[in-house]
């Protein structure tokens, strides 16, 4: 049973998906990288900035992301 064309479309519009798991170049730890790609036109990108509303009171020292990242596997390991 294969894809209805609704569905073909709804997939290519999804980014792509790679994950790759390896050792180390020391073999002490298991590295999983993950990449998220997703292709849009320029033209796409044209239009998001010209019709978008800056806040110019908001700038990237504003944003924190403390909290947002893992601790580092060696960190972990040794825990």
């Amino acid at each position: 049973m294969g894809l209805t064309n609704k569905k073909e479309e709804q997939l290519k519009k999804m980014p792509r998906i790679e994950s790759r798991i390896f050792l180390s170049k020391n073999g002490k730890y298991i590295v999983q990288r993950t990449t998220f790609s997703s292709i849009k036109p320029v033209e796409y990108y044209k239009k998001v900035i010209e019709n978008g509303e800056i806040d110019p009171k908001i700038t990237l020292e504003d944003f924190d992301d403390s909290g947002f990242f893992q601790q580092d596997g060696a960190q972990l390991a040794e825990s």
